[in-house]
């Protein structure tokens, strides 16, 4: 079953994938062999996914949540939804 992941790795950041097989992705991760973004972040955890019908989707979804920011991804891991769209309102300071 595909899915669109994200992993926090050990310096508090966050990493957004998709695969086929999470727990396998999860295992190359932690070998060092998932990413280079991840292995020079070790170890990592799982801490959020959604799973999809077709790879394209889930690919779609990783793709989308990459450009978000960190409070927005953490909006969602929360399941706070909600807060998806205002967050995603660009706020200018002068």
């Amino acid at each position: 079953m595909p899915y669109m992941y994200i992993l926090k790795c050990d310096d508090g950041s966050y990493y957004t994938g998709s695969t086929w097989h999470i727990e396998q992705r999860i295992e190359e991760h932690n070998s060092g062999s998932g990413a280079n973004y991840t292995a020079r972040r070790l170890p990592v955890e799982l801490i959020y996914y959604e799973y999809y019908e077709r790879i394209d989707e889930a690919f779609y979804r990783e793709k989308q949540v990459q450009g978000w920011t960190r409070r927005k991804k953490e909006a969602l891991m929360d399941g706070r939804t909600d807060l998806l769209p205002v967050l995603a309102k660009k706020v200018w300071k002068k």
